[in-house]
């Protein structure tokens, strides 16, 4: 890349984007947003927020099928970012808010064990981390476990 003009390599990067849409968000985060990236982690659990609020609660099958495409897409932000502190705040914003909700999540063992496999991820993710960081959010971590 580094022996690639700078034209050509922007011609690579344009035609790049037409192709995926993942691509495309991908370069929007990297060139519009990866700068802030603690405006980004708020727009993200904003995301989360409105999705939480959509969720048809009526039927137990239909909330489990929303709850798992916006864990996906959660998954998906998360990736574009790279950054473990931001997993854990987003996997700690998406169980709080999932505690908060009134859905049964423990009469159903898929729920149960997607809530649990977030907790485990945030755990992974904490572990990783600096010692102060660390603290922080083991502390937000025991509030929602």
């Amino acid at each position: 890349m580094q022996t690639l003009a700078p034209g050509r390599l922007l011609e690579l990067c344009l035609r790049l984007t037409k192709f995926k849409k993942e691509n495309k968000e991908l370069l929007t985060y990297l060139l519009f947003e990866a700068t802030n990236d603690q405006a980004y982690i708020n727009s993200i659990k904003c995301t989360i927020d409105e999705a939480f609020e959509e969720l048809p609660k009526t039927n137990l099958y239909l909330t489990k099928k929303s709850l798992r495409k916006t864990l996906r897409i959660t998954n998906k932000f998360i990736k574009y970012t790279g950054s473990k502190q931001a997993e854990a705040e987003l996997l700690i914003h998406f169980c709080t808010c999932l505690k908060k909700s009134d859905i049964p999540i423990h009469k159903s063992n898929a729920l149960g064990n997607l809530y649990q496999q977030q907790i485990k991820k945030i755990e992974a993710a904490i572990l990783t981390m600096h010692p102060d960081l660390q603290h922080d959010y083991a502390k937000q971590l025991s509030e929602i476990n």
